[in-house]
């Protein structure tokens, strides 16, 4: 016999509230000691073969407000193309980095070597980028998008192509600020929307 479910209400939903950094940064929250280095705190080791860059920027809210509580995790392959464990990999770079947006102002900082193009399983070749996961308050699963570089050539990347409104694709594109720097928004919804990926 099946069971009537319908006296039963559905459990609320969770956001990524305080127990995110707690769990996955606890030095950022202000919990240190538990590990000697939270794990994923450097992109890159001293020594990096490559152009070492910096990408800032701030995540915001359909309001057009930067959100303090953005924690934000990188994958990517080193200068040549090769993720960690590919044979000839730079052992200097980690391909994978956890950091959060700054407490006060919002802003988020990441250093790391400039990634080279990644060659495709068929053939073909993927644009220099990296790869993001984004979770913060209201955010009930983690986003995925990537950052694309400006100064390099997008105009053959599979991922790129794919997107049928064209005007999106600049959302997913770092602009060069000065030399070794760059800076890459990320906005959840609204005016400007970054494209996040299903996968």
């Amino acid at each position: 016999m099946v069971q009537k479910l319908d006296t039963l209400a559905e459990s609320a939903s969770q956001t990524g509230g305080p127990y995110v950094h707690i769990g996955l940064i606890p030095t950022f929250a202000g919990l240190g000691g538990i590990y000697p280095e939270d794990l994923g705190k450097r992109a890159i080791e001293e020594g990096a073969q490559g152009e070492v860059i910096t990408i800032t920027g701030s995540v915001f809210d359909g309001t057009g407000w930067a959100l303090r509580d953005a924690l934000i995790e990188s994958w990517q392959p080193d200068a040549q193309g090769r993720f960690p464990g590919q044979t000839g990999a730079d052992p200097k770079v980690n391909g994978f980095c956890r950091f959060a947006a700054d407490g006060q102002s919002g802003e988020f900082t990441l250093v790391t070597v400039k990634p080279g193009r990644v060659a495709m399983r068929g053939g073909g070749w993927q644009a220099p980028h990296v790869s993001l996961w984004v979770a913060a308050r209201g955010i009930n699963v983690g986003l995925h998008t990537r950052v694309y570089f400006e100064d390099e050539d997008n105009s053959a990347d599979p991922l790129l192509g794919r997107i049928e409104q064209r005007h999106r694709v600049q959302t997913l594109i770092a602009k060069r600020i000065a030399p070794g720097q760059y800076r890459f928004d990320i906005r959840l919804q609204g005016e400007g929307e970054t494209v996040f990926l299903d996968i």
